[in-house]
């Protein structure tokens, strides 16, 4: 079984990594992102409470978010395995993680993290282009992450494997990939 979560500063390539390791270990890549949007779309209750949020610039709450992942942690492609991006982000859902991996006797492999130093991200985040992508905004985000994440990344020390997060795609999954293998 591989339980992963990816965790990383924004630009670090958490998604693209994300995408490449479910193809590579066949479990699904379950991003708060894309749950997001599939509820909205879709407009489930959660979608529509979700979408409040959104829509005026707030973050959705733990509570919803936590209830998205525990009914796609439900879904049967799970059972094998999962990748998951974006979640937890706090040491609460942490816990509600832990508790929801522990009601059907499973818990996390290991969580994955994504190193980059903050000048390559920076770069990287500009080169998009975006007009909302300022370096001062990129370095405050980078900011709120790891003040938001440090302790993330305590809480989950026993299990924490760093990886190196600068190379293309396939040097950085394999990096991931002979981490994990270490692990085993």
């Amino acid at each position: 079984m591989t339980r992963l979560v990816l965790v990383g500063p924004p630009g670090a390539g958490k998604g693209t990594q994300a995408t490449a390791l479910s193809q590579k270990l066949s479990v699904p890549h379950i991003s708060t992102g894309e749950l997001f949007r599939a509820h909205v779309s879709e407009r489930t209750p959660l979608g529509e409470e979700a979408k409040r949020y959104l829509d005026s610039g707030e973050l959705v709450p733990d509570k919803v978010t936590n209830e998205m992942v525990r009914e796609r942690l439900a879904e049967a492609d799970t059972k094998a395995g999962f990748l998951l991006d974006g979640f937890p982000r706090n040491t609460k859902q942490a816990e509600v993680l832990g508790e929801l991996l522990a009601e059907s006797d499973q818990a996390l492999d290991a969580v994955i993290q994504l190193e980059v130093p903050e000048d390559v991200v920076v770069a990287r985040l500009l080169s998009r282009g975006r007009t909302d992508d300022t370096e001062e905004v990129i370095r405050r985000r980078q900011q709120v992450y790891l003040s938001e994440t440090a302790p993330l990344l305590e809480y989950y020390a026993d299990i924490l494997i760093k990886v190196d997060g600068v190379g293309d795609v396939d040097e950085v999954s394999g990096r991931v990939l002979a981490a994990l293998r270490e692990r085993q």
